[in-house]
């Protein structure tokens, strides 16, 4: 099962209390954990892969993507623009629901654009 994120994009900057990120939240409602990965895609460099979370059974997660490092110890970079694939195997088409957050706290005005995947 894969899921796609075209328009990804940590920003370096935050303005007030609130520390601009994004966030994958996975809800996992069947009886079983699922391992995730993420792959990000860049304009003008090799794709990166590494990063993965384990959601157990009948959870959610939130993953903040400014926290989220690959295997490696890589982090996600900010001020690049990216996109961003997650997998798991087997088909929990019925089972699992994603939704991505980007909070944009740069601007004065805090901007908040959410979707479910």
């Amino acid at each position: 099962m894969k899921w796609y994120i075209p328009d990804c994009y940590l920003h370096s900057k935050s303005n007030g209390e609130f520390v601009s990120h994004e966030a994958v939240c996975i809800l996992n409602t069947s009886c079983s954990d699922i391992d995730f990965s993420l792959t990000l895609y860049f304009e003008d460099k090799d794709k990166a892969g590494g990063y993965s979370v384990t959601v157990p059974a009948e959870r959610t997660i939130h993953v903040r993507l400014d926290k989220t490092v690959s295997a490696d110890g890589t982090p996600i970079p900010r001020d690049t623009p990216y996109a961003m694939v997650i997998e798991c195997e087997g088909d929990h088409s019925e089972d699992v629901f994603i939704q991505y957050t980007r909070v944009d706290s740069s601007q004065p005005d805090l901007a908040l654009a959410t979707t479910i995947i």
